[in-house]
């Protein structure tokens, strides 16, 4: 586990670096600088192009972790990067047809209740197609283990690009529409510059002679693409759907409120970068005893970040609207919802890697479809009866629904779960000093009001977790500064 918390302590930086650019552009740039409606636009054509890209990618990010492995030597290796590298064009090819000559159509479906969506059909393709590849790029140096340039490219990059166009938006250099195309080409330049460095790895060589289990590889990438594209519903639909129920700046509180509970998702992330190729490698070479052992570290130390996350924002919320405008200040709900399906996902640690890398993919990829489905339902339900919040509730609804089966699933198949009598030692951790926090208020400016409460937060929740030695990896992580 000591290389899993290195990296992923070193992703987490990179990444926490692109979230405070994003809160930046999210929180005060796009609220103060943009119009609502146009912010809206522009989260619809982001949120319907991430529903887009694991269909594109056909699978092949998920295919590249898990068979990359079981290649021993370079043309075998050179046949596989091949098939890798063209299996996108199947669905790119004739989706993008299908949007040349249906375009007005598309349009039309996209913009039932906001019409200002209708003209942005390309815009939508092309960074569906840019995000697509440059998951499979991502993908080729992750199997490297080289994931911190790709990490920086994924959570960094965009975002100052975004930081530099609203800057230009603001002082009246360029105008909306330059700001939509220049975000549009901002993807596809990220992916060239991500295309180039995994070339640097690893350039592959041209070998048409595919890899002999090549249909269970295209198999397999083909029912990858349900389970892509089920997380990515699960976290996009909601306001694709938004934008067929209400006005379009609804869209962009929505998003605010939504970005800020997504903060806690961070740690999961950076870590996922490193435990996704190790489990596919305790896997192929059956060492169960790692498996479990990484599966229930992973899951404590992950629920320990992201416990302590939940807390703060739900403490600090009130003060942190206190610094926007106001109407973007009504989000108490979309916090709560989505942060809390947040912190159930990060309690399951690697555990989409163990399903997405075995040889049950297939039948948990039956209930994504399914959670996918009715988190449609939720959202046709909850949205015109509740609103935006109700977005929120079908969101958190879908995702403990299809955790929970995918927890189930683990346990009935490995024997193995995340859970450890350290995980209910959190959990009643995390209800003490929630209880204890919320229980008063500072008469202070926001912004010290912020920092002083989660300074004061942070210390009592770390001091437990060290003098208790609740966890092992947080014990010797903070013995090491300490030290010092």
């Amino acid at each position: 586990m000591g290389i899993v918390l290195k990296q992923s302590l070193n992703n987490t930086i990179v990444t926490y670096f692109g979230f405070a650019i994003g809160a930046v552009n999210t929180l005060f740039l796009y609220t103060n600088f943009m119009q609502p409606d146009n912010y809206g636009l522009i989260q619809v054509i982001l949120s319907v192009s991430a529903v887009l890209m694991p269909i594109l990618a056909f699978g092949v990010p998920n295919s590249l972790v898990k068979f990359y492995s079981s290649f021993k030597n370079e043309s075998s290796q050179d046949g596989f990067l091949t098939l890798m590298l063209l299996l996108p064009l199947v669905l790119i090819i004739p989706i993008g047809i299908l949007s040349y000559f249906a375009n007005e159509t598309i349009g039309n479906l996209l913009s039932k209740e906001n019409g200002i969506v209708r003209d942005y059909v390309w815009h939508i393709f092309i960074v569906g197609m840019a995000m697509a590849y440059f998951e499979v790029f991502y993908a080729w140096v992750r199997i490297r283990m080289k994931s911190m340039f790709g990490n920086f490219m994924k959570e960094i990059f965009c975002r100052m690009t975004q930081t530099i166009l609203l800057l230009l938006l603001w002082f009246k250099i360029i105008d909306i529409e330059f700001f939509i195309n220049g975000l549009v080409g901002c993807y596809v330049l990220r992916t060239v510059v991500m295309k180039i460095y995994a070339y640097r790895l690893r350039k592959p060589k041209l070998n048409f002679g595919f890899p002999e289990n090549w249909q269970s590889i295209v198999g397999y990438s083909a029912l990858i693409i349900l389970g892509g594209s089920t997380a990515i519903v699960l976290m996009e639909v909601d306001k694709v759907m938004l934008n067929n129920f209400l006005k379009i700046e609804n869209v962009a509180y929505y998003a605010v409120a939504g970005f800020i509970a997504s903060t806690i998702a961070v740690p999961s992330r950076a870590m996922h970068q490193i435990t996704y190729p190790l489990t596919a490698t305790y896997l192929n070479d059956k060492n169960k005893s790692a498996l479990k052992d990484l599966y229930q570290k992973s899951s404590l130390t992950l629920f320990i970040v992201s416990g302590l996350l939940f807390l703060l924002i739900l403490v600090n919320l009130s003060e942190l609207y206190e610094l926007l405008p106001e109407k973007y200040s009504g989000g108490f709900m979309i916090v709560f919802w989505i942060g809390l399906a947040k912190v159930y996902d990060a309690l399951l640690g690697n555990n989409n890697s163990i399903l997405f890398n075995s040889d049950y993919y297939r039948s948990i990829l039956f209930f994504g479809v399914l959670l996918a489905a009715l988190a449609i339902v939720f959202n046709l339900w909850l949205i015109p009866t509740y609103g935006i919040d109700g977005a929120a509730i079908a969101s958190f609804t879908a995702f403990f629904i299809y955790n929970t089966l995918k927890l189930i699933y683990v346990k009935a198949k490995f024997k193995i779960v995340p859970f450890t009598h350290e995980t209910w030692k959190v959990f009643a951790l995390l209800i003490v000093v929630g209880v204890l926090f919320s229980a008063f208020s500072l008469p202070f400016y926001p912004i010290i009001n912020i920092a002083v409460k989660s300074i004061l937060m942070i210390i009592m929740y770390l001091g437990v977790l060290y003098r208790f030695k609740i966890s092992e990896d947080v014990f010797g992580f903070l013995s090491k500064y300490l030290s010092r």
